[in-house]
């Protein structure tokens, strides 16, 4: 791909998905809607989705900041329905549909057909999580969403592998595929472990936010190239560094986590853009291949197959969900009853995305023996109309029929009292060791300074506090929104002046970068997000 049509990809997707902000609609919808239109818009360069390209070089950054965003210690509390979803529910689905599209499918040898089912088996990681954060979802449904879509690749392109080895003729059996699952998972898990400790040791030895942040940006990269190199999952090693280094981000220093945030949130922003403006984009790609196959025909089957990828998951999840509960006693007496509400939830929220599609175009051309292999096309078009499909059925409904089932949303209240605790017990700490340190002559301070440091630690304990009050009845606000807008003019006031003693040469561009520095750490300070 040449380096206009690779900016023109990127700053589209960009503008679509920043209008999408300002729409109900979901951006990977819109995305991959825009991507349909300006597929057949005269003069628009063919993007084929190489998986080259996907996989080794999209993949992991957009998993990388999906697991550390995530939780390691809810996912563990989750590990169950994680581990029967994105292994089992992977494997199983990989069977059903393959076998499915056997029966339905006349032309289609078992072999190809497994190919397909394994190809279209896991839901996508980047999908998953874009909708989750649209629609506010439970946290408890989210984080087995999100830990699903974080280790399911690698059980798919594992399967994958197994199955194309026995439709290209390489002689693939039960024992080989079970020990090479086993190597890819496990080689994956200890490349994750062996590579996890010396980053963080070298994140938090290194100076510079810069240099932490350069390191940062090539984690993602090297572990998987690493995992990959000796045959082991790049995926799942990408996945345990990230949720680690995650898990551990308070030992970095705080300019670094600043940096970090900000980079990492555009990395993904384009990334997810870029991704599902893709799927749309390969469109023209996918039907130039499919002259073999009738039109009625072809519409049949994917019709007909994303209606057994739909029921295929629901036929899984609701067992794996209650049976385990029906067979042990000890999950009974500490897991809450389920509900069918939230098994429903996540069976329909099984979106697929592209990692399927870069599955599906690496497909050889030819098998053993330099023949066709027999399919390829067919497999290509249906994996991508169950991607738009699972896209465009179920990202749409899911919103409302969220609403419909009215599950119960996160308890704000309970949280922000739960924040408020754990800032007062933390504000009685810094309280006791202030009190400490200017008790010893060698940390004097003029009074001033020293109840601008008790005044700061007392806003900080009060900020939360105030969340749970009453609010203005003119404006709506809290205390702390209001705290918060003022703050803003003033700083505001301050950074206009600072602006215009520059520009009348009393101070140098050089004094101005350091002053507004100044003022955006205190901006940062009084406008950091609430959760």
């Amino acid at each position: 791909m040449h380096v206009m049509p690779l900016l023109l990809l990127i700053a589209g997707s960009a503008a679509v998905a920043g209008a999408a902000r300002r729409t109900p609609v979901p951006a990977p919808l819109l995305l991959v809607a825009a991507g349909l239109v300006v597929s057949y818009v005269p003069g628009v360069p063919e993007y084929t989705l190489d998986p080259h390209i996907v996989l080794p070089l999209l993949l992991p950054p957009l998993l990388y900041t999906a697991a550390t965003d995530s939780s390691y210690l809810d996912l563990r509390a989750q590990l169950r329905p994680v581990a029967l979803l994105s292994v089992g529910y992977v494997l199983f689905a990989t069977l059903a549909v393959g076998w499915a599209a056997y029966v339905l499918v006349p032309d289609l040898s078992l072999t190809a057909a497994l190919v397909l089912g394994a190809v279209v088996a896991p839901p996508d990681a980047v999908a998953a999580t874009a909708v989750a954060r649209r629609v506010g979802l439970p946290s408890r449904v989210t984080t087995i969403l999100q830990g699903e879509s974080l280790v399911n690749d690698a059980t798919a392109i594992t399967a994958y592998k197994v199955a194309l080895a026995a439709a290209v003729g390489e002689g693939a059996t039960w024992a080989g595929g079970i020990g090479e699952f086993l190597l890819a998972a496990l080689g994956g898990i200890g490349v994750g472990l062996v590579l996890m400790v010396p980053i963080h040791w070298m994140r938090t030895r290194l100076n510079e936010a810069l240099l932490q942040n350069s390191l940062s940006l090539l984690t993602p990269f090297f572990a998987y190239a690493v995992a990959e190199q000796v045959h082991a999952s790049g995926v799942l090693a990408v996945v345990v560094v990230a949720l680690y280094l995650g898990h551990r981000n308070w030992e970095v220093d705080f300019a670094t986590r600043l940096q970090e945030e900000a980079v990492w949130k555009m990395v993904a922003f384009i990334l997810e853009s870029a991704v599902f403006a893709l799927i749309g984009l390969q469109l023209p790609v996918i039907l130039k291949g499919l002259g073999a196959y009738e039109g009625a025909s072809a519409a049949w089957y994917a019709v007909a197959l994303f209606g057994i990828v739909v029921l295929t998951r629901f036929v899984w999840v609701y067992p794996a969900t209650f049976l385990p509960r029906l067979l042990s006693a000890r999950i009974r007496e500490r897991e809450e009853n389920p509900t069918w509400k939230a098994p429903f939830i996540i069976g329909w929220a099984g979106m697929r995305g592209v990692v399927s599609l870069a599955i599906a175009f690496s497909i050889p051309l030819t098998v053993e023996g330099g023949e066709d292999f027999a399919g390829r096309d067919l497999i290509l078009f249906l994996t991508f109309t169950t991607v738009i499909g699972t896209l465009v059925v179920q990202g749409l409904s899911l919103p409302p029929l969220i609403r419909l089932l009215k599950l119960p949303p996160r308890d704000q209240q309970a949280e922000t009292l739960a924040e408020a605790n754990a800032q007062a017990q933390a504000s009685r700490a810094a309280e006791q060791r202030l009190e400490e340190l200017l008790s010893d002559e060698r940390n004097t301070l003029p009074p001033p300074l020293a109840v601008r440091l008790r005044a700061v630690l007392e806003r900080r304990r009060n900020a939360v506090w105030e969340r749970l009050g009453q609010v203005n009845t003119v404006t709506g606000e809290t205390a702390d929104d209001t705290y918060r807008r003022l703050s803003r003019e003033m700083i505001g006031a301050e950074r206009a002046v600072f602006v215009k003693l520059r520009n009348g040469r009393y101070i140098d561009d050089e004094m101005l970068r350091t002053l507004l520095r100044r003022l955006d750490l205190e901006e940062a300070a009084a406008f950091r997000e609430a959760t």
